[in-house]
């Protein structure tokens, strides 16, 4: 009987750990994150995302923390869904908790409410006999002649290239992939480079990898011409914040904190000159369940 206050101060102890540890993780906004992947995220955390990831923290009163990898094949197994270990046990918590920049609706998360929405972009450098260009059509309907000269980059998949596929442009399009597996850049700072050095002329590209573009090279102007969205042909798209499947508490945390700063998501946005669209009204009520 004379142990009995010991065996209590020993559970007391042990409770006030298991609150300790669990009060910690709650601490913490964990964000997935790929270090190399300007104007969404870089580990010098410069990129939009990493800024509106700081808002939220803040707005949380937590602590902000990254696990990165590159954002490729294996970036949700690796990141999302991947538990911590502890002594090669698997843990109840894993390694990251959201990613910041998903398409509505993403099939492999659970989404938050839409936070911005941007178009494709045809993208053309300025001073290289293009500059008459203030449509996309117009390339379709050029001289042939004057078609064969295209220096315009062509992805492996992607709403450009299917564009280009049906106005019959793919043989004048210079290859590039979606996915570099560059380890010194990514798909927006290898296409900077390559209209800079004048290997490209002209892109279709994200919106926001296109605004990257402008600004990177702020020595060169370019024409920004908005691809337009048809029944059979989508280029504009609404980006929301992924959490793992189930995890609804989050999501809704992220919903709250979507609409409650909206005008300062839209200011960092801004001030990356990344070309917005207004969210419709339907996205901006739902997200997936």
């Amino acid at each position: 009987m004379r142990n009995l206050p010991r065996i209590n101060t020993l559970f007391v102890i042990l409770f006030l750990l298991s609150v300790s540890v669990e009060g910690s993780a709650q601490e913490k906004f964990k964000v997935c994150a790929d270090p190399l992947n300007p104007p969404y995220s870089t580990k010098n955390k410069d990129g939009f995302e990493n800024k509106i990831a700081e808002l939220f923290a803040k707005e949380l009163g937590q602590t902000l923390e990254y696990t990165w990898f590159p954002q490729r094949i294996g970036f949700i197994r690796n990141t999302l869904t991947a538990p911590l270990k502890d002594s090669d046990v698997e843990s109840n918590d894993y390694k990251c908790d959201v990613i910041m920049g998903v398409p509505e609706g993403y099939e492999l998360t659970l989404t938050s409410l839409t936070y911005y929405k941007s178009t494709y972009v045809l993208l053309i450098a300025k001073g290289r006999g293009w500059d008459d260009i203030t449509d996309a059509s117009q390339l379709v309907n050029l001289p042939l002649q004057r078609q064969e000269s295209m220096k315009i980059a062509m992805f492996d998949r992607g709403p450009g290239t299917t564009w280009m596929q049906k106005n019959g442009l793919l043989d004048v399009g210079i290859p590039y992939q979606s996915m570099s597996g560059d380890n010194d850049n990514n798909v927006a700072m290898q296409i900077a480079k390559d209209l800079k050095a004048g290997k490209i002329d002209m892109v279709i590209l994200w919106g926001p990898m296109a605004a990257y573009v402008t600004t990177e090279n702020s020595e060169n102007s370019y024409l920004m011409i908005p691809m337009k969205s048809a029944p059979d042909m989508k280029f504009d798209f609404g980006m929301a914040m992924g959490v793992r499947s189930g995890d609804k508490g989050r999501k809704e945390a992220l919903n709250k904190l979507i609409s409650s700063k909206a005008e300062s998501i839209e200011a960092i946005m801004k001030e990356y000159h990344i070309p917005l669209l207004p969210i419709d009204k339907q996205a901006v009520r739902k997200s997936n369940d």
